[in-house]
């Protein structure tokens, strides 16, 4: 090398110590999470072994159980990456798209009565959504804009209708669903629990919505949106012994009220006011409310967003409960909380990244059983991987898929099942899906209903038909663990499955019954 060129090589290498690399979002999550334990590495569980790791991100990212071929393949796979490669599959399989617009359907709309959106046309607006990987912000920011009188995106304009646009009811489930923060409390008086939720906070979100209602009436299952030009939101405290009346404009919890330009009178309208007629505002307070809410410069927006994605995927919140967030119930990791909230507003909020991100980190990857000497671990640590049980999607598509044929099922075959089973084991109405609670209805239709009987009945290529070609129990026990619950039966349960086949005068009725017992045992119902 010429000395010249020699000279300016020494001159443009940098120098002092060369800053370690930038760790991935999941590197750290791990390692934010870690620090919020004592001793970290000793009390968290061990990485949770093919199986269970297996049947866990297939029920989080694709809804449903793997078939048993795709399960002895991964197994059989001994590709030290092949964790990140399933990930990577399911995410772009079409089954993703359905799963996400199944949990976000009941994030959203908390199974209310589809009344002016019907089911399928909002199911195929979702699963549209997700198969285009749209960014969550524009997602809300298309739901809380439409209003439901153009055919192509009247779908959107559910989270409104389909709730009457009541402005009470749109105001608590607005604070609840997109900004971390049930208002409902606040909207009498500040809230006697929480120092952060006032009442001016319920009043801002609700002036907003408070001039829209449904045209021309409630009752027309094809009302849209309208919107008067005037009317103002005043409040009075109800401890308040003075009724000192007080005024806010549009604005969100801890914001400023938005400011509203003025009209001349006779000019408040684009569309005024008359029989028949829609009304239409030359100045649409609901129009606003969809840009600020999502707006990075409304951080709660994104911060709920993201502990919504990680409950998603880890079965709790870092703010738990998600609609609470304030500083007296602060996230059991404050720094991941950030960000997560950061990174996913630097990355478009994009929330198959962020699923990805999170499904390949350690924590998310861990056993479901705690490590001796460390069983009653706290939930919020995230030292084990938390029991978390299958929405009424998740249990019905994996009961169909572990009872089907070798080859799943099409869609047109499973979406009766799923709609028997949403009705049993969905939530109530108009509340957050909890998903723990068992009813006697819900014992009831495992133990004696038709859909769940009629999946483990005999038919040609399914479960029970493969299971009644094999001779040997010990053939038959692995089939049936291996399609149900995603691993190998252990020797007591192999011993079970031998001693109910054995002398039996009916084997196919009796293979029915182990089939129906397994798909309906606790360990079926959870996502470990």
């Amino acid at each position: 090398m010429p000395l010249a060129a020699a000279i300016l090589a020494w001159a443009a290498a940098p120098t002092g110590p060369v800053p370690p690399p930038r760790l991935t979002l999941h590197e750290s999550i791990d390692q934010l999470i870690a620090a919020g334990h004592p001793d970290y590495d000793r009390h968290a569980a061990p990485p949770a072994d093919d199986a269970e790791f297996l049947r866990r991100v297939y029920l989080d990212l694709n809804g449903t159980v793997p078939a048993a071929t795709e399960a002895r393949a991964y197994f059989a796979d001994p590709s030290p990456d092949k964790r990140r490669a399933l990930v990577d599959r399911l995410l772009a399989d079409g089954a993703y798209a359905r799963r996400v617009a199944e949990h976000f359907d009941v994030v959203f709309m908390e199974r209310r009565r589809d009344v002016k959106v019907p089911r399928a046309a909002w199911e195929d607006y979702l699963r549209a959504a997700f198969a285009a990987n749209t960014p969550y912000d524009r997602l809300v920011r298309d739901l809380l804009s439409a209003d439901g009188t153009d055919p192509k995106t009247r779908p959107a304009a559910k989270f409104f209708l389909d709730r009457d646009m009541d402005p009470t009811q749109v105001t608590r489930d607005l604070g609840r669903v997109f900004l971390g923060r049930d208002l409902r409390c606040a909207q009498c008086h500040d809230h006697p629990l929480v120092d952060d939720y006032k009442q001016a906070d319920y009043h801002g979100l609700l002036a907003f919505v408070s001039r829209s209602y449904l045209f021309p009436n409630a009752e027309a299952p094809a009302a849209v949106l309208a919107e008067k030009a005037d009317g103002e939101v005043n409040f009075v405290s109800v401890f308040d012994a003075k009724k000192t009346q007080k005024k806010t404009g549009p604005r969100l919890p801890g914001g400023e009220p938005a400011t509203e330009p003025t009209f001349e009178r006779g000019k408040e309208y684009k569309t005024a006011p008359a029989n028949g007629i829609r009304p239409v505002p030359a100045y649409s307070r609901r129009g606003q409310l969809a840009g600020r809410l999502t707006s990075p410069e409304n951080p709660a927006f994104a911060r709920t967003a993201v502990n919504r994605l990680w409950a998603l995927m880890l079965g709790r919140g870092l703010v738990h409960p998600l609609d609470l967030d304030h500083p007296g119930n602060p996230p059991s990791h404050p720094e991941l909380l950030d960000l997560l909230a950061t990174e996913f507003v630097t990355h478009g909020y994009d929330m198959k990244w962020l699923l990805r991100e999170i499904a390949l980190s350690r924590t998310y990857q861990r056993s479901s059983a705690a490590p001796p000497g460390s069983e009653d671990v706290p939930a919020d640590r995230y030292l084990v991987a938390l029991l978390k049980p299958l929405s009424a999607e998740q249990f019905a598509r994996a009961a169909v898929r572990a009872t089907g044929p070798a080859v799943p099922e099409p869609e047109a075959t499973v979406a009766g099942q799923v709609a028997a089973f949403r009705r049993t084991f969905g939530g109530s109405p108009g509340e957050p899906d909890a998903g723990t609670s068992a009813t006697l209805d819900q014992a009831l239709f495992l133990k004696h209903g038709a859909a769940v009987r009629g999946l483990a009945a005999r038919r040609p290529g399914d479960l029970t038909d493969r299971l009644a070609g094999l001779a040997d129990p010990n053939a038959v026990a692995d089939e049936l663990f291996l399609s149900v619950l995603t691993r190998p039966p252990t020797a007591d349960e192999r011993r079970d499955v031998a001693a109910a086949l054995d002398g039996t005068p009916d084997r196919a009725a009796a293979l029915a019954e182990v089939v129906w017992a397994v798909v309906v045992s606790a360990e079926f119902r959870f996502n470990h």
